[in-house]
């Protein structure tokens, strides 16, 4: 898969199929990762697998709890914003990712993998997620959609941790949780700001100086 492709398809996609996933494609997820740089290249980090029905039905509940609290909370107000002017191009985007994430938290326990990384000392994460995000981008390429949640970690750390069996005396912290599945949907190039809106150079606020209205990689004919 041309590199390309793969950064401008690999969106979230929590909508999957139950259909495992082999062994041998996690293998390939998983040693993608590990080839991420790290701080000091010291790979303090660890990832946490789980596929079975047992440990993801237990977590399950805690998600769901996560999900409406994250609704009632953070994304308060923009979803009144939305529910109140539904027509608005912000609020079909809101609630069109309101309905993914929630479909994901209403059917937490049909997905097929989980990814759980995990970090001792590093709490902006800025070690772990090149690798989580090299894990999301070999699954890609193995024509498996991902989606990256840190909800769990935010409202249910403690017993998430437990379930999971994770020493409570070694000072790891849960940074991620990643869902894995075959998707049920298709691949594509999700809308965003263009670059000249989220972008700056040399000082905050000026310019970037790059007119980039339309994706600049797309698919080839």
């Amino acid at each position: 898969m041309d590199i390309y492709e793969a950064l401008y398809t690999t969106r979230a996609m929590r909508r999957v199929r139950p259909d495992p996933i082999p062994l041998e494609v996690q293998a390939r997820m998983l040693d993608a990762a590990i080839r991420a740089p790290s701080g000091g290249n010291s790979q303090n980090w660890r990832f946490l697998l789980a596929d079975d029905t047992d440990v993801i039905g237990r977590i399950g509940p805690l998600y769901r709890h996560s999900i409406d609290q994250l609704w009632e909370t953070v994304y308060a107000e923009r979803l009144a914003a939305a529910e109140a002017d539904p027509e608005a191009d912000e609020s079909i985007q809101m609630l069109k990712i309101q309905r993914s994430a929630q479909w994901l938290a209403d059917h937490f326990e049909e997905v097929p993998l989980f990814l759980f990384g995990f970090v001792q000392s590093d709490p902006t994460g800025g070690s772990i997620f090149p690798a989580i995000w090299s894990a999301q981008l070999a699954a890609r390429a193995e024509g498996v959609g991902s989606s990256i949640t840190a909800v769990l970690g935010f409202f249910h750390p403690k017993e998430v941790l437990e379930i999971l069996g994770v020493p409570t005396d070694e000072g790891w912290v849960m940074a991620c949780c990643v869902s894995f599945g075959y998707p049920t949907g298709r691949w594509g190039i999700a809308p965003r700001r263009p670059v000249g809106e989220v972008s700056f150079r040399n000082q905050w606020g000026s310019p970037v100086g790059l007119a980039i209205d339309q994706p600049l990689w797309h698919p080839s004919e």
